[in-house]
């Protein structure tokens, strides 16, 4: 059973548990992490609380993607990005002692989100109606520098994915991830500058905020692009993380709704990223085939961190049944699919 909440409050009750569990086409919830308790020694907790604010952007010729996140015993920003045409990819990142620096706000909905030394400046702007990007890293891959200013427009009544799940005992998952938003802007990469216009580009946000087990793994998948007669069409898909029994992420978003599906399986051979994927859903509502085109390979090897991400982009080509028993077709929409094991 998905549990759907419709009742706003808090994250978090006085124990710090839960005080909701389920699924949301908006985010109902006060994000109280001060509520936490799931150590004895209270001031341990900071660095177990992990959060981050992380955006990507689809064009007709490139993806773009910045973060910025606190993971406790560090900060982490970075910035990649990947040429369709060359099949380029190139990512750097800065690790921060202790997050010393980082800023990110309480709740998805409202706030700045920022990071800023002499290397790089990164800020996210979330306001009624749109979310405002600035990334500036003149260093960036040799010297080549890259810079964007994007501003991701979200439409009244646009409805969003959030999860909020239990991870064992005392540990928790607040996911709100958006996607489809309309997107202007420029990013200036090296010696070239992208026009970035909101009629064939289109952004997404994955917000997150919890507790995990020290040893986690993930699977998530996303995409957002337009259709054929101008209609937006969004992918969510992830497993592997917590407690799913009473709300999944997993959904189809067309047009700005959210259709909810249920457990969503991801058919892939771990180690052989490249061969296809296969999504199939446990009500027969979905039916997608992914195939990669390009493999991006993450890895963080510190004291108390260490994590390997291999995310892997690719199109989408299928069919989805949404929740008035229409059919869409997909046909080669660019997304990306993911696995992930994290020591954190």
């Amino acid at each position: 059973m998905q549990i759907e909440l419709t009742q706003p409050g808090p994250l978090l009750n006085v124990q710090g548990r839960l005080a909701q569990i389920g699924w949301s086409r908006q985010p109902l919830l006060a994000c109280n992490l001060e509520n936490a308790r799931f150590y004895a020694l209270r001031p341990l907790q900071r660095f177990r609380i992990k959060r981050w604010d992380y955006y990507a952007i689809f064009t007709p010729q490139r993806f773009f993607s910045a973060t910025v996140a606190d993971l406790g015993y560090a900060g982490n920003v970075f910035v990649y990005t990947l040429d369709f045409a060359s099949n380029e990819l190139h990512e750097e990142g800065l690790v921060i002692p202790l997050g010393r620096g980082v800023q990110l706000p309480r709740d998805s909905t409202a706030g700045e989100t920022s990071f800023a030394n002499r290397q790089a400046s990164l800020r996210f702007q979330a306001e009624a109606g749109a979310r405002r990007i600035f990334v500036d890293w003149p260093g960036y891959h040799e010297g080549r520098g890259i810079k964007a200013e994007l501003t991701l427009t979200c439409p009244p009544g646009h409805e969003s994915m959030t999860i909020t799940i239990p991870i064992g005992a005392k540990r928790f998952y607040y996911n709100h991830k958006i996607n489809c938003l309309p997107t202007q802007g420029y990013i200036h990469y090296g010696d070239v500058r992208e026009e970035v216009h909101p009629h064939e580009s289109l952004g997404s946000l994955d917000w997150g905020r919890g507790v995990w087990e020290y040893q986690s793994f993930w699977n998530w998948a996303s995409a957002s692009g337009y259709l054929p007669d101008g209609r937006t069409l969004g992918l969510n898909l992830g497993q592997g993380f917590g407690d799913l029994s009473r709300a999944t992420e997993n959904c189809v978003i067309l047009d700005g709704r959210v259709h909810k599906l249920d457990q969503v399986n991801f058919d892939y051979q771990s180690g052989e990223y490249m061969h296809p994927w296969h999504f199939t859903d446990n009500e027969g509502r979905l039916d997608l085939k992914f195939t990669p085109f390009h493999e991006r390979v993450a890895r963080t090897a510190m004291v108390v961190i260490d994590s390997e991400v291999h995310q892997m982009f690719g199109r989408y080509t299928g069919h989805a049944r949404l929740d008035d028993g229409q059919e869409v077709e997909v046909r080669d929409l660019i997304g990306f699919a993911e696995e992930h094991h994290a020591r954190w």
